[in-house]
């Protein structure tokens, strides 16, 4: 996940390496939302750990330093949104407004119907290509910009992978080699009874290095990416409880076969959050 502006929107065109979002949706006995993101990005590209990014509402994500926007965010409201690059056919528009200042807007929405709604209105040729996740406890949407307008599909329940291509689309090699492992997982009676408890695990699987080579382009593909300028800079596990507003989140400021999981900024006023 990335910002994607400027220079950067025509330098990734040319990769089809892509951040991974997986999410359990409603899957779950107490958490309905569960999500594990690696994001993959140019080395150089200056970015902030989780922080707050907004006040009103409360937001808190990962800022990206060079547009000012966010790649993944969540808000006291109980909205997370997540920001996935598509590949530009045509190298993409380095005059395009930033996608993760999108991503940014659909978090000052009160539901995750609200955001699915703004993302529909917005016009697909001011932004290069992206892939939009916005969800809540109860509604979960995905935004796909394929560079001429935008298509707004709701998610059902269950566990679904995210990529630079539509979702759940076995033609990526990452969703096909680590669907099966996040199932297996996901259907373990000590993963339904407790998500967060079952961290370790969940982190153990970003960490994949198993690589494929993608038949688009030849180029490898892995879960946890590591190459001389590019590769995967940080992880992240979000887990929202059913019964309360609570929200834990655990961040990875490196590569997850690396870097440790720590607790990470929430937003304040979760009671808030959408029911």
């Amino acid at each position: 996940m990335e910002d994607g502006s400027c220079a950067d929107a025509r330098l990734t065109a040319n990769f089809d390496w892509m951040c991974t979002l997986a999410i359990y949706f409603r899957a779950t006995r107490d958490c309905p939302v569960v999500i594990a993101a690696n994001r993959d990005e140019f080395l150089e590209r200056p970015a902030g750990d989780p922080t707050t990014l907004l006040e009103n509402p409360h937001v808190v994500g990962g800022k990206d330093f060079k547009a000012g926007g966010t790649w993944l965010g969540i808000s006291e409201h109980g909205i997370v949104a997540g920001l996935l690059n598509r590949r530009a056919e045509d190298g993409g528009n380095p005059r395009a407004r930033s996608r993760g200042l999108l991503c940014l807007d659909a978090l000052r929405r009160r539901t995750a119907h609200e955001a699915a709604e703004f993302a529909s209105r917005e016009r697909g040729s001011d932004y290069n290509p992206f892939n939009l996740l916005m969800v809540s406890r109860t509604e979960a949407f995905v935004a796909y910009n394929r560079g001429a307008s935008i298509e707004v599909v709701e998610i059902k329940p269950g566990l679904h992978l995210l990529s630079n291509l539509d979702l759940n689309d076995f033609e990526c090699p990452k969703i096909s080699a680590s669907y099966g492992k996040l199932a297996e997982l996901g259907n373990r009676e000590d993963f339904q009874r407790d998500p967060i408890g079952q961290r370790a695990a969940l982190g153990a699987l970003l960490a994949d290095h198993n690589t494929q080579l993608d038949p688009r382009s030849g180029r490898p593909n892995a879960l946890c990416l590591h190459l001389e300028n590019y590769g995967t800079r940080s992880s992240s596990l979000i887990f929202m409880r059913d019964d309360t507003a609570d929200i834990a989140h655990y961040f990875a400021p490196g590569p997850p076969c690396e870097t440790a999981y720590a607790p990470a900024i929430v937003p304040r006023r979760t009671a808030n959050a959408e029911s």
